[in-house]
């Protein structure tokens, strides 16, 4: 969500510039018009204000918009008689979901590129950058206001250089103007709306604005910032380029960690865990008293240093998060997966958005809580998002989607956040009976009132299984069964209702998540359709999102890859495809890995002070080029490559990956010491570095199928410190080249055989499965 609040005019631009998120207030966002959908026709007229397209561009830009093809539906108010676009800008020719939405906007939108950036300065014109995705609601409501708006539109293109950028598909440039937007405002969000000069450096910046002064109670309006910001242009040049220049410098010292030094690893992960705990809300769970939203790399953390410790808090802190969310609104109780984040603190009300990259590293989260805690809802929660994911989320090709949106066309045709998942007593009843209705209500809190705009967002929260089932004199497992057809039922109907807008992206990094998420689900769930699934989203990915060259690229869409991949693609992926090779001993998961960890160290990797950028040495050119170090919603590319050094380390015996761990350790020395809570996921890795570590050698006579017994008994222990090898006595000599670890390990007496180590030192090895139980927790 953007940040909000009230500013006064200021009195010169500058002093706007301080004041740059403070345009928008709590008011219930305008509806957008319904859109038919009708035939694109070659005829549209140029953005009011914008110099005439040129007719070469013209016949391009008809050229991708008949492309789209008969069904391509324009978003946009701005239509002719028979639902052809008024207006088309470059973005149509994007493959970007986020970009099409803005494609038939008045505004003479550029993609990000150096075309914008030389018109800008030819024309010596600043120019305006905005930045946002494909399910923000938000983004939808400044569209709508301002960017549909024709007088605004005209402004901007007599003005400014409008550039949009789709964060999912730039999340490099995305991190620099998000710095940027943060230093002079503390805080950030999208649509993020930043100003700056032709070298690409801010002098303005904010999230959301409203159209006009006084519209939701703003005293500033979008129009009269960029009127102060043009007239500044004008006639305060030499101070806006000062000011420039000060922010510039300020991005600079924002994306980066500081220099390189030492620090107490014990004491970074104690640091961290007394924080987290005195942040971390006893009664609903989550680390906040307001607004929830889920970072999974913070359980995990937890969840180790529990393990550590032994500290009864940290696990509490665990459990009741995870709680919180399984019977809150956040999750889809009908069909599966998780809503972005709530905004409020009983996990209740949710932002109706889902990210695949929540879902991929919630069902991590759930399924190591289930081994470590043996609840048996943990694994089916997981179960049911991985399902979720199958069904809603998975291109036929094989890659995972990216997200799909808040809003959908409620019965009036107009688009309603949340209409699509939420329910009234009236409609439990038509669709399931009045009886099953009511013991479906008392068990997810469906009321007349409602509690969502007169609707009801599905929760069990307060109202357990065992209490509804002895209300209504049945047992918890006829209840149960009940509910469960129940919501088929609901779920059947709820597939006839317009649908929130998917976003059919393939990304790559998110892609990664998933498939390790689907690997886990596959061990800890005993489920080899899980791994298969995992398997289809690694070839599909290797196969059309990575160059000839060995290199990936960030997005891909309907056959088109865009973007060069970024630290974070890399790492994601590559830690995936270290999951699958211990789960199915296949060696050429292996070697893909090392491979891609070779274009990481060759190309990302900071020589001089350890870790890695975020862009490769060889990529395009920003105004700074960042070293992530924070986990948020998404861990950090660092924080990943850390732990997938440790593995490799582990699984090849090459001490240089350890060494090169060390130094990135070394270069995240300033933020584990001065706020560690910002680095869970890296302190996921300094546990694993400080050991101990289990090396587990699984060899069998003839087929891996034959380790059955052997990964029943490693799929219920929790060990998150672990390498396997599971392999065959055939493909072992292959093998041992690459993995030392195989070295002299073949199975006895024509059985599966077990070897459990620590430190290249092994306990006796065996073909007894419980023996080989009671060695994993030793």
């Amino acid at each position: 969500m953007p940040c909000s609040g009230v500013v006064r005019r200021p009195t010169s631009i500058l002093t706007l510039a301080l004041l740059l998120s403070a345009a928008c207030a709590a008011a219930p966002p305008a509806d957008e018009a319904p859109v038919e959908p009708a035939p694109p026709m070659l005829a549209w007229t140029d953005p009011p204000g914008a110099d005439p397209y040129p007719e070469a561009l013209r016949a391009d830009l008809t050229a991708a918009l008949l492309a789209m093809g008969p069904d391509y539906v324009p978003r946009t108010e701005h239509r002719g008689p028979d639902g052809a676009p008024t207006f088309t800008n470059r973005l149509i020719r994007e493959s970007s979901p986020y970009l099409h939405q803005h494609a038939h906007n008045p505004v003479d939108w550029y993609p990000w590129g150096d075309e914008a950036f030389e018109v800008a300065r030819l024309l010596d014109r600043p120019v305006l950058l905005s930045i946002g995705y494909s399910t923000c609601h938000w983004c939808h409501v400044m569209e709508r206001e301002s960017f549909e708006d024709l007088e605004i539109a005209e402004y901007i293109n007599a003005h400014f250089i409008a550039i949009k950028v789709d964060r999912e598909e730039r999340p490099d440039v995305d991190a620099v103007y998000m710095a940027a937007v943060q230093a002079l405002t503390g805080r950030g969000g999208w649509p993020m709306t930043t100003v700056l000069d032709a070298d690409g450096r801010p002098f303005f910046g904010g999230t959301y604005f409203p159209a006009r002064t006084g519209d939701r109670g703003s005293r500033q309006g979008f129009l009269q910032i960029l009127t102060e910001l043009q007239a500044a242009w004008t006639g305060d040049r030499a101070g806006l380029l000062q000011r420039a220049e000060r922010l510039s410098r300020a991005v600079a010292r924002r994306t980066r960690p500081g220099p390189a030094g030492d620090f107490d690893r014990a004491t970074a992960r104690e640091a961290a865990a007394a924080t987290f705990l005195g942040a971390h809300d006893t009664t609903y769970g989550g680390f906040s008293q307001s607004k929830k939203f889920p970072r999974p790399s913070v359980l995990l953390a937890l969840l180790r240093q529990h393990r550590r410790t032994g500290d009864a808090a940290l696990l509490d802190a665990v459990t009741r998060t995870l709680d919180g969310m399984m019977v809150g609104g956040i999750r889809d109780h009908v069909g599966g997966g998780f809503h972005r984040y709530t905004v409020e603190r009983t996990w209740l009300v949710p932002h109706f958005e889902k990210m695949l990259y929540d879902n991929a590293q919630l069902t991590t989260a759930y399924l190591e809580a289930s081994q470590a805690t043996g609840r048996a809802d943990y694994a089916a929660v997981a179960r049911e998002t991985l399902d979720y994911v199958d069904r809603e989320m998975s291109d036929r090709r094989g890659g995972f989607y990216s997200a799909t949106d808040a809003d959908s066309p409620g019965p009036r045709g107009e688009d309603e956040e949340g209409w699509f998942f939420t329910w009234t007593p009236a409609e439990l009843s038509e669709q399931l009976g009045p009886e099953r209705a009511e013991r479906f209500a008392a068990r997810y809190g469906v009321t007349e009132r409602g509690n969502f705009e007169g609707r009801n967002i599905l929760f069990t929260r307060g109202r357990p299984l065992a209490d509804v089932a002895a209300g209504f004199d049945l047992s918890e497992d006829e209840l149960a069964a009940e509910l469960r057809e129940g919501r088929a039922v609901l779920y059947a109907h709820r597939a006839t209702r317009p649908p929130p807008g998917l976003d059919d992206k393939v990304v790559a990094s998110w892609n990664g998540l998933m498939i390790s998420a689907f690997v886990r689900g596959g061990v800890v769930l005993g489920d080899r359709g899980y791994l298969r699934r995992a398997e289809a989203a690694a070839d599909f990915l290797l196969e059309n999102m990575r160059r000839e060259d060995g290199r990936l690229v960030r997005a891909w869409r309907d056959g088109v890859a865009r973007s060069d991949g970024v630290l974070e693609d890399y790492a994601f992926v590559e830690a995936a495809l270290l999951d699958l090779f211990e789960a199915t001993g296949d060696p050429r998961w292996l070697r893909e890995a090392l491979a891609l960890q070779a274009v990481i160290d060759g190309h990302f990797a900071d020589a001089e002070s350890g870790g890695y950028f975020v862009t490769p040495d060889d990529g395009p050119k920003l105004l700074v080029r960042g070293k992530p170090d924070r986990d948020g919603a998404l861990p950090s590319g660092n924080s990943v490559a850390a732990l997938n050094l440790l593995r490799l380390s582990e699984l090849t015996g090459d001490e240089r990956f350890t060494e090169t761990a060390d130094r990135l350790f070394g270069a995240f020395a300033r933020p584990l010491t001065e706020n560690p809570t910002g680095l869970p996921q890296l302190l996921v890795a300094l546990d694993w570095a400080e050991g101990p570590v289990k090396e587990i050698v699984l060899v069998a006579p003839t087929d891996v199928a034959e380790a059955a017994p052997m990964l029943e008994a490693l799929r219920t222990e929790w060990l998150p410190n672990r390498v396997v090898v599971l392999t065959t006595e055939a493909a072992r000599p292959d093998l041992v080249e690459r993995v030392p670890l195989l070295e002299d390990r073949p199975p006895r007496d024509g059985k599966a055989t077990a070897y459990v180590c620590e430190r290249r030192v092994c306990l006796l090895p065996t073909t007894d499965p419980a023996v080989f139980a009671r060695q994993l927790r030793e």
